[in-house]
């Protein structure tokens, strides 16, 4: 009779398991976590794009791992390549891209991530993405920045970045880029001296994520301190903000609020190409 029990209990805890394993990440889905979206037949052939990422691998003093997440870098890459692009990987210093552990791992890893862990010539881009320095701004017609945790440690700060894309965007490129991303943009200055974004509308991680995940030690949180800036901030928002979702296409720059809009901000970008006219004088990628 013990055995039986012992049996029976041991078949409910795996169909339990197995129940469990199986329908988490469908239900994280249905709530709003890494929504399909379909990319339309799009061919961008002989065009190139270029996602930009964090060094930065740790969060803070705490030592814990951290860096871009990993669908906000994944989601883009597969839409551009998959549309005829030539895609390319940069980072802040270069070399290895650190990637949020947990963003790759079950229930959260989405589609683009699992097949990125199968792709080698991808993982190859990662491991030894450009320095952002060494990037010519010519070569590109869409400069996307993904975000993560990392982002908020480094993007920012950096003036080499922002020159870069101040300079893909005089150049016509469409720049934009998701969650903690847009935080590159944040020292992006014209030839006036004002910030690119200063006015426009954008769209980034909000405070009220930030706090219900509990990571409000970073020195930089995008909704706060692109607000500060001058930016026109917009976002939607959930029972809990990882859940939302929000893109805006303003002109040139395409922005998305978080993690479950990389996909479209990679495709609304790609149509907003397609329609922009490159600036007098200047030349896409595109040969011919």
């Amino acid at each position: 009779m013990i055995r039986k029990i012992l049996k029976f209990s041991t078949i409910g805890l795996v169909l339990v398991a197995a129940i469990v394993g199986l329908g988490l990440p469908h239900i994280l889905r249905s709530l709003g976590l890494h929504p399909h979206y379909d990319v339309p037949a799009i061919n961008l052939a002989g065009m190139r794009a270029l996602i930009i990422t964090t060094s930065q691998a740790t969060l803070g003093e705490n030592g814990k791992p951290t860096g871009v997440f990993a669908s906000e870098m994944t989601a883009p890459y597969y839409a551009f390549l998959d549309s005829g692009m030539e895609v390319d990987m940069a980072s802040i210093k270069g070399g290895q891209i650190p990637i949020e552990p947990a963003s790759l791992n079950w229930p959260v890893a989405s589609a683009p991530d699992k097949r990125y862990l199968d792709d080698a010539a991808f993982q190859a881009k990662v491991s030894h993405s450009y320095k952002i320095d060494q990037i010519d701004i010519s070569k590109y017609d869409i400069v996307f920045l993904a975000g993560g945790w990392g982002a908020a440690y480094d993007f920012g700060q950096s003036s080499i970045l922002g020159s870069k894309m101040a300079a893909f965007y005089t150049n016509g490129a469409v720049i934009g880029g998701v969650c903690h991303g847009p935080l590159g943009l944040l020292q992006a200055k014209g030839a006036d001296g004002q910030l690119i974004i200063k006015g426009r509308r954008i769209a980034a991680v909000t405070d009220k994520q930030i706090k219900e995940l509990g990571i409000t030690f970073t020195p930089m949180h995008p909704e706060r301190d692109l607000r500060a800036a001058g930016v026109v901030f917009e976002a939607n928002t959930a029972f809990r903000d990882l859940f939302a979702n929000k893109v805006v296409v303003d002109g040139r720059i395409v922005t998305g609020q978080n993690q479950n809009g990389g996909t479209e901000t990679a495709v609304k970008m790609m149509q907003v190409l397609l329609a922009t006219p490159r600036p007098a004088g200047q030349e896409s990628s595109q040969p011919g």
